[in-house]
């Protein structure tokens, strides 16, 4: 598991304690960002963002807890099987906000793809997601977000050195299985614990 320590490192290059990360880290950096007080930007008020560092660009990814009020069936009406669902679009951030990308959890990765955790894959191409929308159960493991979060190189690191955001290691069940109105006061409880730990051990692993 990646460390709070090691995550700003691959994340925002900043200076973190512990060794180098290894390949499969790199390859998967994902990391939670978590809104605090201080941060005043409205799109990001009482957010969650999984963000990833491709290898080229600044860092990007999707915030995770604000569902909107428009279901899947709407926006993909020639699903059959979204039908019944009600699983719904969920504001992905202010970049591009009529453009849809795709959090994918498989065990086999999508070809046009950005690796962010073990088994989850970030896309913005429809058709690596068509199969999973024909499937019986299309929502299992997928998650639609209109827009996205990203930043220029060296601006994610600066409000995180502001006190912005706070930095947790990412998972996969938190993504895909939370409650959204609970994701942000319970990763931020878990935050301010980490931070009263690491008054002792800067680089605590739990």
């Amino acid at each position: 598991m990646i460390t709070p320590c090691r995550a700003i490192l691959i994340i925002a290059t900043v200076v973190a304690c512990g060794g180098a990360a290894s390949a499969a880290e790199m390859s998967a950096s994902g990391i939670f960002l978590v809104a605090t007080d201080e941060l005043r930007d409205p799109n990001f008020r009482e957010t969650v963002v999984l963000v990833t560092q491709p290898r080229r660009g600044g860092p990007f990814g999707v915030i995770i807890n604000r569902p909107l009020n428009r279901r899947l069936s709407e926006i993909f009406p020639e699903i059959e099987a979204l039908k019944s669902k009600k699983d719904v679009v969920h504001f992905g951030g202010p970049v591009a906000r009529q453009g849809l990308v795709f959090l994918v959890r498989a065990s086999k990765p999508p070809l046009r793809a950005t690796h962010v955790l073990k088994d989850v894959y970030i896309t913005a191409d429809p058709g690596e997601v068509d199969e999973l929308l024909k499937r019986s159960n299309p929502t299992r493991g997928l998650r639609v977000y209109a827009g996205h979060s990203g930043w220029a190189p060296g601006q994610l690191q600066n409000e995180i050195t502001r006190g912005g955001w706070h930095v947790l290691p990412a998972d996969a069940e938190t993504v895909f299985e939370k409650d959204a109105a609970t994701i942000w006061p319970e990763l931020s409880r878990r935050a301010a614990l980490r931070q009263t730990r690491s008054t002792i051990d800067p680089c605590i692993i739990d």
